[in-house]
């Protein structure tokens, strides 16, 4: 029994198990090679090779559909490999969402089996982009396209936690969405890999999928994911108490994030394979931060630790 699985006992003993059967796990994917041009079907499909291979997962997410071409690209590559893909839109600008939402409407009809839903919106009530009625709105511009009817039901958004369990997110559950995928870094609270580290990713997720179940009062209306969660392997930067390194990323991950797939909860893990062309940043404490080793496998595609949960 993984060591996670007592814990999450204990946070989850109001709504666990969740569901019956097990979680399904998904990957973060991004849109460029390892120096930064844009990936093709070829690329994609040797993407969806090593994730099959080393984890048995046949499901990715994106964040716009429009970047680097990626719908045009992504699917047809998803159907020879059969894969399924949550495709993004980037609406915080008039201009992204437009050309997401177009190259949805051109792409999806194509490709129906592949397409599980989409999302609208990557962390933007955390970042203070949109209130929840203007992102349901956003969602609702989606959702009136007629080439995408048929996903009504998995078209909504990914956001912090925090921002489901706060109430920021109630006007999406009111107002219809019933896809909802909620990220949860217990590195980016700083907290010690570990039991500190697992106590809080179970926690962050009981909390806001208690919410977003009294808000819709019911245990099933809302498809609620864990959006994004990961830990930087080696290379990576520090934060706080969170200490970059593969050993800690891979304990997290059996522990964490497999032990929420066994309570039956859906999760993405965050990401796929290192992104090495991604620029160093600067976090809100005024810190660098490498932010090129959060991949579960290395930029070759080699795994760096057991993904099999």
């Amino acid at each position: 029994m993984r060591a996670s699985l007592a814990l999450a006992g204990f946070v989850l003993a109001a709504t666990a198990p969740l569901v019956a059967g097990k979680g399904t796990l998904g990957f973060a994917l991004g849109t460029k090679k390892p120096d930064g041009s844009c990936k093709y079907q070829a690329d994609y499909e040797a993407d969806f090779d090593a994730i099959a291979s080393a984890s048995g997962s046949k499901l990715v997410r994106g964040y716009s559909a429009d970047d680097c071409n990626c719908a045009q690209q992504i699917l047809p590559a998803a159907k020879s490999k059969g894969f399924q893909v949550v495709l993004g839109v980037w609406p915080d600008v008039e201009e992204s969402l437009i050309k997401d939402t177009n190259a949805l409407t051109k792409y999806v009809p194509q490709y129906k089996e592949q397409v599980y839903g989409i999302t609208v919106g990557s962390e933007t009530m955390y970042r203070g982009n949109f209130t929840g009625q203007q992102l349901l709105d956003k969602i609702n511009f989606v959702k009136t396209k007629p080439e995408l009817g048929y996903l009504n039901k998995t078209i909504g958004t990914a956001d912090s936690w925090n921002k489901f369990a706060d109430g920021t997110g109630d006007d999406l559950v009111r107002g219809g969405v019933t896809f909802i995928l909620a990220n949860a870094f217990a590195y980016w609270q700083g907290k010690a890999a570990g039991k500190d580290a697992i106590y809080t990713y179970f926690d962050d997720i009981q909390q806001a999928l208690a919410h977003v179940q009294k808000i819709s009062g019911s245990l099933d209306k809302i498809e609620f994911w864990n959006g994004e969660s990961g830990w930087p392997a080696d290379g990576g930067s520090d934060f706080g108490a969170a200490k970059a390194g593969t050993s800690n990323a891979a304990s997290y991950y059996s522990e964490a994030v497999c032990g929420l797939l066994d309570w039956g909860v859906n999760a993405f893990y965050f990401e796929a394979f290192d992104e090495p062309w991604k620029p160093v940043s600067k976090g809100d404490n005024g810190l660098v931060a490498d932010e090129t080793h959060w991949g579960a496998m290395n930029a070759d595609r080699s795994a760096k630790f057991n993904l099999q949960c």
